[in-house]
């Protein structure tokens, strides 16, 4: 299994930044992806980025393109969400899930990819 926890959330005015974090234990060695998901209050969860756990590639979603980066460090087994030029609309818990099929890289904004799971954090975005 693979425990995963997410950290840095927290109150911030519009035009804003947070960088989160994502530190996972456990099984490391059989994380192929990681992504982050966000979900506001009576809305679906939904993607925000993806990255490879080995070559780094990564996907974005239309909303977020140019605002957020998503990064990692592999000797931290970390992962990270930087969010600038935040906006109310970002206002959400957001979620750090991974998974570890390589063949399933080709569906990184698809809930059902992921495997694990975190608790959670939340960003409030005020206007």
């Amino acid at each position: 299994q693979v425990q995963l926890v997410e950290s840095g959330g927290g109150l911030v005015q519009a035009g804003g930044s947070l960088r989160l974090s994502c530190a996972a234990s456990g099984r490391t060695w059989s994380i192929y992806a990681l992504g982050w998901f966000r979900q506001a209050p009576g809305e679906e969860r939904q993607f925000v980025a993806a990255i490879n756990w080995y070559g780094g590639a990564t996907y974005y979603a239309d909303s977020v393109t140019g605002r957020f980066t998503i990064s990692r460090d592999n000797a931290k087994n970390t992962v990270y969400l930087q969010m600038n030029s935040l906006i109310p609309d970002d206002t959400a818990v957001y979620y750090c899930a991974s998974h570890g099929k390589p063949q399933s890289w080709a569906r990184p904004r698809e809930r059902q990819t992921y495997d694990y799971w975190g608790q959670g954090t939340q960003v409030t975005v005020s206007s």
